[in-house]
């Protein structure tokens, strides 16, 4: 490449101040009929986990460490979900799909770090589980109120530092694209329009400890409850708790779990070969199915919950 061109190049990289968002290229025939289904599903998702963080809320006798983690696990959902469903309804009925170079590093930290939060909650109610059912005299000097709050605190500054310093790295890149194949911002899908990849111990280092750090989480969920489940099977009273309580827990963990996976697989290995509304689903799923599925399970397989939300509606209904 002539000096010339390397120039233009270095020219047209500093001018990347508006990223198009091409994959709503395909939505144009149905644009309000998704709109509609949006909209719908968006308010019973605000509505699910607002309902859920009330009642945790008003409730004193629900100030324990499990639902205190379930009420933090519900606000994420509301933190990530906010950062798309605006702008995604915005784009739906606009001509032109695109968004800001400092909206985009907003976006992508706001959803990437609600990721990284969720699973950072799913990793304390399965070590709050694991102390509950497997050490029982000890579990109210484990978990007091102030290591409670603590881990609290944790579990929403390690993400938001991580991905706080993933976003700034990711700033000082020198992009020669402004077409992102996706209908949101994340930071892999900007990493790719890196003119040249940076090879530097922090650009290298920074993603791979994230990574490596979260599947560890992901290891400890597992090893958690496979240890739980090994315990609960020797005492009936204890196979009783495990339904009860760490079920929910476990079907939730596997939802998010299996969402962020496929969208993991949809990231790395984008086929060509699928249509694009599909290639849309996969990209949102972990958007929708979490947020919407887990208030849910919850609500209606944890006894204290759902009696606290149903003598709520009925003093609302008279």
């Amino acid at each position: 490449m002539s000096s010339e061109n390397i120039y233009a190049v270095m020219d047209n990289a500093s001018e990347v101040m508006i990223f198009t968002l091409s994959g709503f290229n395909g939505i144009v025939n149905y644009r309000f009929l998704l709109f509609a289904l949006t909209f719908v599903c968006y308010c019973v998702i605000v509505q699910v986990n607002v309902t859920l963080i009330v009642a945790i809320i008003v409730d004193k006798s629900l100030h324990e460490p499990m639902f205190i983690f379930l009420c933090n696990l519900c606000i994420n959902s509301l933190y990530g979900t906010a950062a798309f469903y605006p702008k995604f309804l915005i784009d739906i009925l606009s001509t032109s799909h695109v968004i800001s170079y400092v909206g985009c590093l907003v976006q992508s930290f706001v959803v990437n770090s609600s990721a990284c939060t969720d699973f950072s909650f799913l990793a304390l109610m399965a070590y709050d589980r694991y102390v509950a059912i497997c050490q029982p005299l000890v579990y109210h000097s484990v978990m007091n109120p102030q290591r409670m709050c603590l881990l609290v605190f944790v579990a929403w500054i390690l993400p938001l530092g991580q991905l706080l310093i993933t976003i700034l790295i990711t700033s000082t890149f020198r992009l020669c694209g402004s077409q992102i194949s996706r209908i949101y911002c994340v930071t892999y899908v900007i990493r790719k329009l890196e003119c040249s990849p940076s090879l530097t111990v922090i650009t290298v280092f920074s993603p791979a400890f994230t990574t490596t750090f979260y599947f560890c989480h992901f290891l400890y969920i597992i090893y958690s409850y496979f240890y739980i489940m090994k315990t609960c099977l020797t005492c009936k009273e204890e196979r009783m708790k495990f339904m009860q309580t760490c079920l929910p827990h476990l079907s939730s963990a596997i939802v998010v779990i299996g969402c962020l996976l496929f969208d993991l697989l949809h990231m790395r290995y984008d086929s060509e070969k699928l249509s694009e509304s599909a290639r849309n689903f996969m990209a949102i799923q972990f958007l929708l199915f979490p947020p919407l599925i887990n208030p849910l399970i919850y609500g209606l397989k944890l006894t204290p919950i759902r009696n606290r939300i149903q003598s709520f509606l009925c003093r609302k209904s008279m």
